[in-house]
């Protein structure tokens, strides 16, 4: 990180980390001073886009005492006493990331980097890290309540496939030991959990908390259904952990439970979830509403330090702090229905966001802040232009259980509308000190397009865009993308012809940056040969592909396991031999001389020889290209090589 003391801070500005933080608060040292103690795979850095820095900071705000200890020495139970025993509960986090995911590759390689980590070093957080944490805890503390949450814990609160382990897993509420789990946001929930500690209520006794899950023995079904009436709402038993087991029709049985779920994430609509386990019952509660407009406000203009804790100065910093220092999020949730994301099922699909005063007064803090020269570097979210839900029906019955807002094409009650994001873009540019306003993180272009009376695309692409808009069509088969969620190649074509035309009114040169996903549950080499041809004739090669990662949470993910399509049963092609997955992202990069051979028996094996050959319609010529001449690449607009490079990447398909 360049320039480090410009993320220097005051450690008495930071929550405590460690006992002689506490002293220095003056708070009493001789039993429990703190009310809570977090505990969190990822290192602790004060800004809201950091889990344990926003439960840390709204418990604060709500007058408790919380300590945090982040990244702790997992070999030995000695660093958990570290801040001592917490009055009311520890609660634990695996980070911003599943453990196994910032631990490994798709391919099961270790990582050695973790932006999360102080010097980006991995290893710091150990495989599992929920499990581990807690058992740490119970080891150092024999009788402490354990709440926990974040993405690691929300997304594996039920039975799950573990892409890690090749198989199926409990519930991670069952395996931690934890007396409740939080999944979701998590502020509303915690809030909640925390006035019923302070009563004298333990964790495991609290049963009608929205956003939670606990388990309790199947002779409290009874209790559990009334609980679901208190709720208001009906319950649903899942298909129970022993099914799973049967080898004919435990795949079917998780599909089944998988699409409940999908199916009961709202907060208005949402079913109470039961699923046994032998004499055990794990209980989902509904999911805890949304935080309103005024209310994401609040959390957001904390005071936070926004950096890193001045202990990780001589490390060289925590790397995940730059993308995020000068950057604001304007809402929470998404309405997209992509099947391989997961924020369905944590963020939820209603769509709510922040004021436009308070972007504009957080704005304004960034420009006091070191370092800051100018420039904004995101205003979005999940999806950046979406800052309502998707229609007025879902704010009064919930989300739709059985259908998507865009997919397979948009509703008819969809309401689309770019006119307050805009107002937010417009005013931020204004405020002095701003010279240039980005939006980086991604765009809806199928909602763009469905709104195409409105200046957004004009004044995105004239103000916004720093030379290259990244976008996802993520594939152009029809059944690929039918698998994904995403709409058709089509859509992303007239996107494309629309942002060229308006850099040509503008008179700029700015590019999208396409992103693919290969190797996706429901493609096959055919799709990926089909995907290659779509580069062939409009040039270019994609830069930005990523490998099908199967994590705990989302539909693909199902897809993926059970090989069928659980919204309708239907079977599906799944690439899981990494032969075929390395087949499929080498003819993404078809003319990288060093894919040749992949390539080549891609071909070979999808009997399409006829793209072996001279011919301009071919992938490949009949032997390999000398190495010493690379044939050019490059991206325009709408994805084909500027004009000045075509003649020559033709000519090189003829060599």
């Amino acid at each position: 990180m360049d320039d480090i003391e410009q993320y220097r801070a005051d450690r008495r500005d930071f929550l405590p980390i460690s006992w002689s933080d506490i002293e220095q608060r003056g708070w009493d040292t001789h039993e429990n001073p703190l009310d809570f103690v977090i505990v969190s795979g990822d290192a602790y850095v004060d800004h809201p886009s950091f889990a344990a820095a926003v439960i840390g900071r709204v418990l604060e705000a709500a007058g408790y005492r919380v300590g945090i200890i982040a990244q702790p020495e997992w070999r030995s139970p000695d660093d958990f006493r570290r801040l001592g025993r917490p009055r009311l509960a520890f609660l634990v986090s695996a980070g911003n990331v599943d453990s196994m995911v910032a631990n490994y590759t798709v391919s099961g390689k270790p990582r050695r980097r973790d932006s999360y980590s102080p010097g980006a070093i991995g290893g710091r957080r150990p495989d599992r890290a929920t499990l581990v944490y807690c058992t740490r805890i119970r080891e150092a503390f024999k009788n402490t309540d354990i709440v926990i949450g974040g993405i690691e814990a929300s997304l594996r609160r039920l039975a799950h496939f573990d892409y890690w382990s090749d198989r199926m897993r409990r519930s991670i509420l069952l395996d931690s030991k934890a007396d409740l789990l939080v999944y979701g946001m998590g502020e509303s929930p915690i809030l909640e959990i925390a006035a019923a500690l302070s009563d004298g209520r333990r964790a495991a006794e609290l049963t009608t908390i929205a956003g939670t899950v606990r388990r309790c023995r199947t002779d409290e079904l009874p209790a559990v259904e009334a609980a679901a009436s208190e709720f208001g709402r009906v319950l649903v038993e899942l298909p129970d952990w022993d099914s799973f087991a049967d080898p004919e029709n435990g795949k079917r049985a998780y599909a089944q439970s998988f699409r409940q779920q999908q199916r009961n994430t709202d907060a208005i609509n949402g079913a109470v979830l039961v699923e046994r386990y032998g004499p055990a019952l794990v209980v989902q509660n509904p999911a805890a509403p949304p935080r309103t407009g005024t209310e994401l406000d609040v959390v957001y203009e904390l005071p936070y330090t926004r950096t890193f804790h001045p202990d990780y100065i001589d490390a060289g910093g925590v790397p995940a702090i730059e993308e995020v220092r000068f950057s604001l999020v304007s809402n929470r949730g998404c309405f997209g229905g992509c099947s391989f994301c997961a924020l369905a099922f944590h963020q939820g699909r209603c769509v709510t966001a922040r004021s436009i005063s308070s972007l504009e007064r957080e704005a304004r803090l960034l420009t006091a802040l070191s370092g800051f020269k100018g420039y904004i570097h995101d205003v979005g979210g999940p999806t950046a232009n979406f800052r309502r839900p998707s229609c007025t029906q879902q704010l009064k019955n919930g989300v739709c259980k059985d259908k998507q807002c865009l997919h397979p094409k948009a509703c008819g009650n969809l309401e689309v509308d770019h006119d307050e994001y805009l107002d937010v873009l417009r005013r931020l540019r204004e405020i002095p000190g701003v010279k240039k306003v980005f939006v980086r993180s991604g765009i809806r272009y199928d909602y763009v397009l469905l709104d195409s009376e409105s200046p957004f695309l004009r004044e995105l692409t004239e103000h916004h865009v720093s030379g290259q808009l990244k976008v996802a069509p993520e594939h152009i088969s029809p059944r690929a993308l039918a698998a994904m969620g995403k709409p058709g190649v089509e859509v992303y074509d007239r996107f494309a012809h629309e942002f060229r035309r308006m850099n040509e009114e503008i008179g700029s040169k700015q590019y999208l940056v396409p992103y693919f996903i290969s190797s996706h549950p429901g493609t096959t080499l055919s799709d990926a040969i089909l995907l290659a041809e779509y580069f062939r004739d409009h040039g270019g090669t994609p830069e930005q592909v990523q490998d099908f990662y199967p994590t705990p949470g989302t539909l693909a993910t199902c897809m993926y396991y059970t090989e069928t399509d659980p919204r309708t049963g239907v079977r599906l092609p799944v690439p899981k031999s990494a032969r075929e997955k390395a087949m499929q992202r080498a003819l993404l990069q078809f003319r990288d001389p060093k894919n040749y051979a992949l390539v080549r028996e891609a071909l070979e094996t999808a009997g399409r020889e006829d793209l072996i050959g001279t011919k301009p319609t071919c992938l490949i010529a009949p032997a390999p290209r000398p190495t010493g001449r690379r044939p050019p690449t490059g991206g325009s607009a709408d994805g084909r090589a500027p004009k000045g490079k075509r003649r020559s990447a033709r000519s090189a398909r003829r060599r």
